[in-house]
């Protein structure tokens, strides 16, 4: 890899890892103290509940924000777009960490709340989709898995950036501290990352597929028309194929770190960590993921890794439910590492199933559809299952968005040897 397929990897890396930070310390946020701070006037459970369905808004605004990044994206260029959208994801996030709370303003903070949370999915929902395409158009023959991997590594290690700052909060302050202002500061810290990305972004030249586009063929006037017009197939399997990338993650994550310590008592710190340990197998599974499917093909990876993960639904209740700080840690990690190998081959399926005159909207929105199927509503549902049935219930439907996802992936075509054109 020379040194500009090297600065390429890493700017198509270094921007998801940002906006996957700003997403996810917002997840967390939720896990712990978004309800108290911005629901006060409510029992412990309408708290949790009305703070998982702000955490859902996000995911409804980035199909928007897909479709409208992603209109420029396949008109005026894939640069210009990725650093507007990292702009606005960059300010939603600081904004968030300085928003009153509802004791000093009322219903003015959920309110501010809810917007700068659509913000950070207009802003998320335009950054992958960018990322991707920067890492597949840019890639060489046969490689495609392994350059669309870099973005794809950008959710790890945003989380375990995002779960390392709230850990050392919780270490370092009482619980008093942590909810008066010390959950602000990881929304604060944001800014300094924004301009680091920002920074790698604007270095950047145009994509050689999309500036070969440009010159031979004039940019679609409406991307989306043509995308729902011709392309309306490989979208809505491409979402379906997103399906158990997003329950598996934030089931695993935000619902079981809520889960975890408030039914089974483990101190939160302790299940931040245990978070840490099961992020980095996910980050494991990437890499290994993206080289099966550079080798055996996308289809086959996502079929295995989908009827692994509809298997470990039925894991949910033993060892979560064990109370087990070791076989809750082994669960967590079976879940991501699931995630992992799920999500890493998307990152070049998803921008093969389109041409190049619509890739930048279809590849976003077929990942931001999957996001609203997947993820929106998860934690809002796995509580109210785990309240209703128990965490059998939750592992189920676990399974069912495997199942969703497997059924899917049966369907796509193989894409691996196409041409981007």
């Amino acid at each position: 890899m020379n040194f500009s397929t090297t600065r390429i990897a890493f700017a198509s890396f270094i921007g998801t890892a940002i906006e996957f930070y700003d997403f996810y310390i917002y997840g967390l946020a939720v896990a712990m103290v978004i309800g108290p701070v911005f629901f006060p006037n409510s029992d412990p459970a309408v708290q949790a509940l009305n703070a998982f369905l702000t955490f859902g808004i996000a995911f409804i605004a980035r199909p928007f924000g897909a479709l409208l990044f992603g209109h420029f994206g396949d008109r005026i260029g894939r640069k210009t777009t990725l650093v507007a959208s990292l702009l606005v994801m960059g300010v939603s996030t600081t904004l968030i960490g300085v928003l009153p709370s509802y004791e000093m303003v009322g219903w003015t903070a959920p309110l501010l709340l809810c917007l700068l949370r659509f913000g950070q999915g207009i802003g998320l929902g335009g950054e992958w989709g960018g990322a991707a395409l920067l890492a597949a158009e840019y890639a060489p023959k046969g490689k495609r898995g392994w350059f669309g991997m870099f973005p794809q590594l950008g959710p790890p290690v945003g989380f375990l950036f995002a779960v390392g700052s709230f850990l050392l909060l919780a270490n370092g302050l009482d619980d008093a501290e942590f909810r008066a202002w010390g959950w602000r500061i990881p929304f604060l810290a944001s800014a300094v990352l924004v301009v680091v990305g920002l920074y790698v972004r604007l270095k950047l030249a145009e994509t050689p597929v999309f500036a070969q586009a440009i010159k031979t063929h004039k940019p679609v006037k409406l991307p989306l028309a043509e995308l729902f017009t011709h392309h309306t197939k490989p979208l809505i399997l491409g979402a379906l194929l997103m399906v158990v990338c997003y329950a598996l993650f934030y089931i695993t994550t935000v619902f079981s770190l809520s889960y975890g310590v408030s039914k089974l008592g483990i101190a939160r710190p302790q299940f931040l960590g245990m978070l840490c340990v099961a992020v980095i197998f996910m980050a494991l599974a990437t890499p290994l993921a993206a080289m099966a499917g550079d080798r055996f093909g996308r289809r086959p990876v996502l079929l295995i890794a989908g009827c692994a993960a509809l298997l470990s639904g039925f894991l949910m209740q033993p060892m979560l439910g064990s109370g087990s700080p070791l076989l809750i840690t082994i669960f967590l990690s079976l879940e991501l590492f699931l995630m992992g190998a799920t999500f890493a081959p998307m990152g070049a399926l998803l921008p093969e199933l389109f041409p190049t005159s619509v890739r930048y909207t279809g590849a976003g929105t077929a990942y931001n559809l999957g996001g609203i199927l997947g993820a929106s509503l998860a934690p809002y549902i796995a509580q109210r299952l785990v309240e209703h049935g128990g965490l059998s219930w939750v592992g189920g439907y676990i399974s069912v968005a495997a199942a969703i996802s497997v059924v899917a992936a049966l369907l796509v075509h193989e894409t691996r040897d196409e041409e981007l054109i």
